[in-house]
């Protein structure tokens, strides 16, 4: 099974879009499951539901950082990572053409909440929503670039 194909998994067991990417690369990051679980629920929903940057994406940052951010204060190290996000950003937009979450639930035809209770997840709703997809998505490009980069 891929991380991509794991993160969806993880997505329609319930995880946010943030946790489900995080939990993919869980073994190439130095946290427990809980700690990763806990650091990227706020995530979800395009940060706490505001329906901002995509939560699968900003899961996918924190994966980078994870990985590439150094124990120090540095101006090297903060433009590194800076631009390994930009990068799968770039990736990332040019997939699914925005990486706001709003407008990728519109993309999808969808009437966007901004807050309030999410709906239940349901068969119908993983048949509307684009979000399982779109985290599958986000981890395949998170996992090409580990890949060109040698970490996996």
């Amino acid at each position: 099974m891929t991380r991509a194909e794991k993160a969806r998994q993880y997505f329609i067991e319930g995880y946010t879009c943030s946790q489900a990417v995080v939990m993919a690369f869980i073994d190439l990051i130095n946290l427990s499951e809980e700690q990763a679980l806990k650091v990227s629920l706020p995530l979800g929903g395009g940060l706490g539901r505001l329906r901002l940057t995509c939560g699968a994406l900003t899961g996918a940052s924190l994966v980078v950082g994870m990985i590439f951010g150094k124990n120090e204060i540095s101006e090297e190290n903060k433009m590194d990572v800076y631009e390994k996000v930009r990068e799968i950003s770039k990736r990332f937009v040019e997939k699914e053409k925005t990486l706001n979450c709003k407008e990728l639930l519109e993309l999808a035809s969808l009437e966007v909440e901004t807050g309030g209770t999410p709906e239940k997840r349901t068969e119908e709703y993983y048949k509307k929503r684009p979000c399982a997809k779109i985290v599958y998505s986000a981890a395949e490009i998170l996992e090409n670039y580990l890949k060109e980069e040698q970490i996996i």
